[in-house]
Order: C-alpha cells, then sequence, then structure tokens
C-alpha cells in the first residue's frame, strides 16, 4: 500500500471550495491535474476524469465510482485498474472549517499487486496533487470560482 497526499488553507468558505470542487464541468478552466472531469458528487454516482501527469503531458481517463459525499465536508472515490486488488486507488478531499477559511487535504490510498512497480505513475501524481491543490485555492478565492449553473 501507498498513500500520497496534499494539503492547503484556502481564504474561503467550505461551502464555496465544495461548490469549486464539485463544478465537474468547468474543471478544464482551472485543473492542471484533472483537466476533465463529468459526473455527479453523489454516492455510487460513476465519474470520468481525465488526469495529466505533469511529466510531460501523459495523460489517462479512469472511471471511479463515487463511494461519500458530504456537502462542504468530503468527496471519496475509488478507481481501479481492472479487477478489484491489480491496483486501487480511494482518492479523498477532506475539508475542514478553519481559522476563517477551509483547509483542504487531499489523498489518494493506492493498493494492489501493480503498486509496488507503479512509481512512474505514483511519484509524478504526488506533484499533480500539488498543482491541483494550488489551482484549486487560486480557484476558489477568486470571484472566477463562482460556480456555473447545476444541470440536472
Amino acid at each position: 500500500m501507498r498513500r500520497i497526499s496534499s494539503a492547503v488553507h484556502i481564504d474561503a468558505s467550505a461551502d464555496r471550495v465544495w461548490a469549486v470542487l464539485t463544478d465537474f464541468e468547468r474543471f478544464h478552466e482551472w485543473n492542471p491535474f484533472l483537466v476533465e472531469a463529468a459526473g455527479r458528487a453523489v454516492p455510487g454516482a460513476r465519474l470520468t476524469l481525465r488526469f495529466r501527469l505533469p511529466d510531460g503531458g501523459r495523460e489517462v481517463v479512469f472511471r471511479p465510482t463515487v463511494l461519500e459525499s458530504v456537502p462542504g465536508r468530503l468527496l471519496r472515490w475509488r478507481g481501479r485498474f481492472g479487477v478489484p486488488g491489480i491496483f486501487d486507488g480511494v482518492h479523498s478531499f477532506e475539508l475542514t472549517a478553519r481559522d476563517g477559511g477551509t483547509h483542504v487535504l487531499q489523498s489518494e490510498r493506492f493498493s494492489g499487486l501493480l503498486v509496488p512497480f507503479s512509481g512512474s505513475v505514483i511519484t509524478p501524481s504526488e506533484r499533480g496533487f500539488r498543482g491541483l491543490t494550488d489551482a484549486l485555492k487560486a480557484r476558489a478565492e477568486s470571484s472566477a470560482g463562482a460556480p456555473g449553473p447545476r444541470r440536472h
């Protein structure tokens, strides 16, 4: 098993950060790591995510399942490569109101048979996490971070 993470303090409410984080259709406007996203932040929903590794732009599309979604507090999904136990990742965004803003912890726990051989994906992903949390901070603290209209 291996875990990577990135944390940031955002000078915005947890509700505002949540709105930016779950407005998947606008990820392409600000997110340097998850460059395309579609789906809904509801348990059981499948997301379609395209991530771009900061190692030269290699991109991968995956379809994780939302495990938990607590508005303003927690978003967690699980992605798999093939069958369970080969290469699984549980990705989380934990939001905590703190010091007049929001502390965001983004983490992923990787497990499975291929994890020891997956450094070429996991190591650059850690840099990608830092880019994502920094961009989330900039977006949530700016007027551009106001979410667009929701489609149902």
